[in-house]
């Protein structure tokens, strides 16, 4: 009987052997999107398919800098870190240039944008027209930054960063004009000092940053620490995240340079100031600690029109500095009167206080979801949610139930290039900034060959993809969950449940449970096991992972 079962579950295990692999993609159900995801790793961005093939590859000179994005017309645009010592600005997420590939992997443009007075840094975003938002931090002596009302006991260094966002207007190989900018320093307020700049009512300010609120920090000179930039176009408004000062701000691209420096003109009305802002209200004196939601976010967007929650906000919550530390998907819908006209009452905190959805780690020990930094989410057009756990170079996909439908290891070493073997350990270091899934709809596929290469791990094991179907399996009405599991397997089906047995790989007879619904794994090591489940005069056996 024994050598049966192991023949039998040998064969089970032989479509799956898949979900056995330590890096690229270790997991995937029927139910993920089938679509292409671009990766920006060490010199490279890879555009791969669900079982970790590659699509296309590009190749540049510097490691990233930090984002990437795939344009309609087939070309990539990534920034690149500049190492070379033209610029003093140093801090997590450094860059410096901004380049420019064909589908073909020739580089049509580089644009430098780096010295000791200013530095591209973490996000960039290619424009409609063709043009590139750039976000990048500029220096203020601390002469100024004291003129501009900072508390000098808040200058533990001897300047204060400012962030800026530039729109360039590529020209020729390697230049860009300056079509549009915004200046954070330009949108201050304080209530520390009298005679000096910016003097106001913080509390009645929310169109402005308090220069002296400091979230905790030590108030170096990266107090901001935007880390995100992001445009919509329907509405000329930009999203942008402030890592150090957990928020996030939207404020108006249609005005022009010099309205971007007041608080008047554009669309809006309102010039380059804050048109909305939510996440830390204590940030202007609206709220304390227990208000908070936001902790060192990512990646805050609009979900695109035509998809699921169209119009809201998504944020990749990370949860750094809170306690327990975990990491959360969020989506926020923005009181607003009219399209990009945001609802606020006088002296209070913006809206919204509740959450349209929030994902994070169902387990018991919620901190296995836990990107410190870097990392994304991204809404999909079949409803699915694409989560980028960037600390650890882990990618997943989540179904409307929450379920995870595809897992994706980034093999490569993020700081000298080793690309790691299937089976082996995963690299070190393979963080991931972003990851984002292109649809096969997407217009720079069109005429394009899109037959995948090898997979980026070294000895590849791709045997099974398709056919793996780990996390919810369904056998007529019957359906098992979580899979994989820390501690316990479900099992529902309207026919009832007579017996559940639980074996090795082997085939070795481990547990065994009469009219029950559940599978203890908790007791079990990690790795894969079978279920036999007997209904009436029917069975069925199920291949589950023990995490």
């Amino acid at each position: 009987m024994k050598k049966q079962l192991l023949l039998y579950f040998a064969c089970i295990l032989y479509s799956n052997l898949y979900s056995q692999n330590t890096i690229g993609t270790i997991g995937i159900t029927e139910d993920a999107f089938e679509a292409f995801t671009l990766l920006n790793t060490h010199n490279n961005a890879y555009l791969i398919n669900n079982c970790g093939e590659v699509i296309n590859e590009w190749n540049s000179a510097y490691r990233p800098g930090n984002a990437v994005y795939l344009l309609p017309n087939g070309n990539l645009l990534r920034a690149g870190l500049l190492d070379d010592g033209s610029s003093d600005i140093v801090f997590g997420g450094q860059g410096g240039i901004v380049e420019l590939f064909d589908w073909e992997n020739t580089l049509i443009w580089s644009y430098t944008y780096s010295s000791n007075q200013f530095r591209q840094h973490h996000d960039i975003y290619p424009m409609p027209n063709g043009n590139v938002l750039i976000l990048a931090a500029t220096v203020l002596t601390e002469a100024q930054a004291i003129a501009a009302g900072r508390d000098p006991n808040f200058l533990t260094q001897t300047r204060l960063y400012n962030e800026q966002i530039i729109e360039v207007e590529p020209i020729g190989t390697d230049q860009a004009n300056i079509v549009w900018e915004w200046n954070a320093n330009e949108h201050l307020i304080q209530d520390f000092d009298a005679t000096k700049a910016n003097f106001g009512n913080v509390a009645l300010s929310p169109e402005r940053l308090n220069i002296n609120f400091l979230n905790g920090g030590n108030g170096n000179s990266n107090w901001l620490h935007f880390n995100s930039i992001q445009y919509n176009e329907d509405l000329d408004q930009i999203v942008i995240s402030s890592r150090n000062l957990s928020e996030i701000y939207i404020i108006d691209h249609s005005t022009t340079i010099s309205e971007s420096a007041s608080s008047s003109g554009g669309i809006y009305g309102k010039g380059g100031d804050i048109l909305y802002r939510w996440g830390n209200p204590q940030a202007y004196n609206q709220g304390d600690e227990t208000d908070r939601v936001l902790y060192g976010q990512h990646y805050p967007h609009f979900i695109e029109s035509g998809l699921e929650d169209e119009g809201k906000l998504m944020i990749f919550n990370n949860g750094s500095g809170r306690t327990p530390q975990y990491s959360e998907v969020l989506i926020i819908d923005p009181p607003a009167s009219a399209p990009g006209v945001y609802d606020y009452v006088t002296n209070t905190a913006y809206g919204p206080a509740t959450l349209d959805y929030s994902y994070s780690d169902q387990s018991d020990d919620p901190s296995d979801f836990y990107s410190a930094i870097v990392s994304s989410a991204q809404r999909l057009p079949n409803g699915n949610i694409l989560i980028c756990e960037g600390a650890d170079g882990e990618i997943f996909e989540i179904d409307s139930n929450d379920n995870i439908v595809w897992e994706y290891i980034n093999p490569v070493n993020n700081i000298n290039g080793e690309i790691s073997t299937q089976g082996g350990p995963r690299p070190n270091v393979n963080i991931l900034f972003r990851a984002l899934k292109y649809a096969p709809d997407f217009p720079a596929f069109t005429g394009r060959d899109l037959t995948p290469g090898p997979p980026i791990e070294l000895n590849p094991n791709i045997i099974a993809c398709q056919n793996l179907d780990t996390k919810q399996q369904e056998y007529n009405d019957m359906v098992i969950f979580p899979n994989p599991t820390l501690d316990v397997i479900n099992i529902n089906s309207s026919t009832g449940i007579d017996k559940i047995q639980l074996f090795s790989v082997l085939g070795e007879l481990l547990y065994e449970v009469h009219h029950s619904n559940t599978v203890n794994m908790l007791s079990y090591k990690s790795g894969i096991y079978f279920v036999q489940i007997y209904s009436g005069n029917s069975s069925v056996a199920k291949k589950i992972v023990k995490r």
